[in-house]
C-alpha cells in the first residue's frame, strides 16, 4: 500500500515527447515461455535490430535481473509473483522513458502476466509467446537445468515440478522449434511495423 505522503511527481519531459525524439512508440515486448525456449535469444536479437535502426531499446533478462534487483528472491510461487511484479514496474519506467524494452522471463502464471498488462496502456504491452515443446527445450538444456530438475536438485522448476500456463491470446506467437531466430525477429518487426511502433529505418 502506497504511503499517503508519497505524491507522484510529473516529469518536465513527457513520454510522448521522448517517443517523438526517438522515432518509435515505446512499449514492452513481454517474452514468455519455458526455460530453453529461446526467449533471451529472441529478445537480444530484436534489440540488436532496433539498435541497427537507431531506435532506443533495452533487454531485461531473467538471470541478469536476479543478479541485482531481484537477488533477494527465490523460486517459490510467492517469489515468482514478486519477481514479475518488480519487472513489470521497471518495464513501465522504461516505456515512460521512450524505450522499447524486451523482457525475457519465464513468467509462468497467466494471472501475474495479466496484472502486469493492466499496468500499461492497452497498446503498450505486447505479449510474445515463445512456444517450444518441453522435449525440445530439454534437448537444448544449455544450462543443464532440466537435468538437475529431473534429478531433484532444483525444486520448483517450471515445466517439471512447477506448472507453466501458456498465454491464451498473445499478440505474437513464435514457435522456435519451427522458426529460426531470423524468422522470429522478422515476425516481430513486421508486427511493430504494421502497428506503427517503429518508423525510423536502418541506416544504409
Amino acid at each position: 500500500m502506497t504511503d499517503q505522503n508519497i505524491v507522484w511527481h510529473e516529469a518536465s519531459v513527457t513520454k510522448e515527447e521522448r517517443q517523438q525524439r526517438s522515432g518509435a512508440k515505446s512499449c514492452v515486448l513481454w517474452f514468455t515461455g519455458l526455460s530453453g525456449s529461446g526467449k533471451s535469444t529472441l529478445a537480444n536479437a530484436i534489440n540488436l535490430e532496433l539498435f541497427r535502426r537507431n531506435l532506443a531499446g533495452y533487454v531485461l533478462d531473467g538471470d541478469n535481473v536476479r543478479h541485482g534487483l531481484n537477488a533477494d528472491l527465490g523460486f517459490s510461487d510467492e517469489d515468482r509473483v514478486e519477481n514479475i511484479r518488480r519487472i513489470g514496474e521497471v518495464s513501465k519506467l522504461f516505456v515512460d522513458a521512450g524505450v522499447i524494452v524486451s523482457t525475457a522471463f519465464i513468467s509462468p502464471f497467466r494471472e501475474d502476466r495479466h496484472l502486469v498488462r493492466e499496468r500499461f496502456k492497452e497498446e503498450e504491452f505486447i505479449e510474445i509467446y515463445v512456444e517450444c515443446p518441453l522435449h525440445a527445450c530439454e534437448e537444448r538444456d544449455v544450462k543443464g537445468l532440466y537435468k538437475k530438475a529431473r534429478e531433484g536438485t532444483i525444486p520448483n522448476f517450471t515445466g517439471i515440478s512447477s506448472p507453466y500456463e501458456p498465454p491464451t491470446q498473445p499478440e505474437i506467437t513464435i514457435n522456435t522449434d519451427v522458426l529460426s531466430v531470423e524468422e522470429g525477429v522478422l515476425k516481430i518487426v513486421q508486427y511493430l511495423d504494421q502497428h506503427n511502433y517503429i518508423s525510423r529505418q536502418a541506416d544504409e
